[in-house]
């Protein structure tokens, strides 16, 4: 956290008045109401133990989750005001509406890789493949490799794992589909190899359909953030602030060792339409602990877009004005004083 700006006093401010209105037996408290958006995924993992366990209800707000589109309509369905919240990815689409002044306000990190494997991003060969001869991604020159999108996590990703083998996204051919189909991509030989992400990487595993090829090409790197519409926020810090603190207690729950509990990986398969036994095998995302986002990572993403001239505007996007860093620390401060 920087320095204490006015802006951060009066947030700790709020996150005082806050803890002692929690103090308040429930039935004196009206609950607040939020409605969050949310991809199927286990990334998305925090907000469901939040709202099943009981932690938005104890830092006393009421939250409707709701399944989502892409990052693009997210945003613009929180830029117009449908919407309060959401989650989203850090892409050329979002970088670029940030920059045209799209009216969001950044909370939180939603989830980075971690900087161990196996990874939840794996970079993966074709079984077929592999048995034909490509073994290494040197050997991927001129051949197939499916991305999920041409401005998302998942072309930067692929793009950071064919430099392990000295290639580009040039040296390729891109075919664009998403996670899902790959197993069948796979399976049919229309494609030599493809980014993925869990569940959907264990499960070509498990079908032998496909085999992890490069795994330690995105360590840290930042996956997604917490987003909420502008407007909403100036009117209710304390409700964003509620939520936050729901959202953080649950995401250490999960970092420490969470996954552990039946309860947890029942609730999220819940969530996600994957078995339970599917979900004990794979590894996860992470977040930092105080739920803030590194921007360094997020700005070499954004030169990234630059350099494959997907970016509408020159420097950098102004996220720095739409970050709310004193909201996050007042949600941190909440939930220290409620230990």
């Amino acid at each position: 956290m920087s320095s204490i700006t006015r802006r951060e006093l009066l947030a700790v401010a709020a996150a005082t008045a806050l803890a002692s209105s929690l103090a308040l037996p429930a039935w004196a408290q009206k609950q607040p109401k939020l409605e969050f958006l949310y991809s199927p995924y286990a990334d998305y993992a925090p907000f469901f133990v939040a709202k099943e366990f009981g932690y938005f209800d104890e830092f006393g707000v009421e939250v409707t989750l709701s399944p989502k589109g892409d990052t693009a309509e997210t945003i613009q369905m929180l830029a117009s005001g449908n919407i309060e919240a959401g989650g989203a990815t850090w892409g050329a689409s979002l970088f670029n509406a940030l920059d045209r002044g799209a009216t969001v306000s950044i909370i939180a990190t939603l989830a980075r890789m971690p900087n161990t494997v196996p990874s939840p991003s794996p970079f993966m060969v074709s079984q077929k493949a592999w048995d034909e001869g490509i073994k290494t991604v040197a050997d991927l020159k001129g051949k197939r490799v499916g991305i999920p999108g041409p401005g998302g996590f998942g072309m930067y990703s692929t793009a950071k794992a064919l430099e392990k083998g000295g290639l580009t996204l040039e040296d390729v051919e891109a075919v664009f589909l998403p996670p899902p189909a790959t197993a069948a991509a796979f399976a049919n030989g229309a494609l030599e190899a493809g980014w993925s992400i869990e569940p959907f990487a264990h499960q070509l595993e498990k079908e032998g359909l496909g085999r992890r090829l490069v795994e330690d090409h995105t360590f840290g790197t930042e996956l997604g953030l917490i987003a909420f519409n502008q407007d909403f926020v100036a009117a209710n810090e304390d409700l964003v602030v509620r939520f936050m603190a729901g959202y953080l207690k649950a995401a250490r729950l999960l970092d420490n060792g969470g996954w552990q509990d039946d309860k947890v990986v029942s609730v999220v398969s819940k969530y996600t339409g994957t078995e339970p036994d599917t979900l004990r095998g794979i590894p996860y995302t992470v977040r930092s602990e105080d739920g803030a986002i590194d921007m360094a990572s997020v700005r070499e993403q954004e030169e990234f877009f630059r350099k494959r001239g997907t970016l509408e505007y020159e420097g950098q996007a102004k996220i720095d004005e739409v970050y709310r860093l004193d909201l996050l620390k007042a949600a941190n401060d909440l939930l220290a004083s409620k230990k």
